[in-house]
């Protein structure tokens, strides 16, 4: 079970969890496996692994690993 650092705090997941878990979990959304809300709505969501951005195609496809660092961004609108 990898320990990941997600915007500085260490969460634990389960073996082969990608980064649409750690989105998810983060955000408290049920997202599809494409990484979209599963209630039809908009995410608004930004990932950095280890300072690069993955794009939300790849999500799924981005295991997690032990000691991994994610940043995720919620947009937030406002002004």
């Amino acid at each position: 079970m990898p320990t990941v650092r997600i915007n500085d705090e260490n969460v634990t997941f389960n073996e082969g969890a990608t980064v649409v878990d750690a989105v998810a979990q983060t955000t408290g959304r049920e997202l599809t496996a494409e990484g979209k809300p599963a209630d039809g709505g908009r995410l608004g969501v930004a990932v950095a692994l280890a300072e690069e951005v993955v794009p939300r195609s790849r999500w799924a496809g981005v295991e997690l690993s032990e000691g991994d660092q994610l940043e995720i961004v919620t947009a937030v609108q406002g002004g």
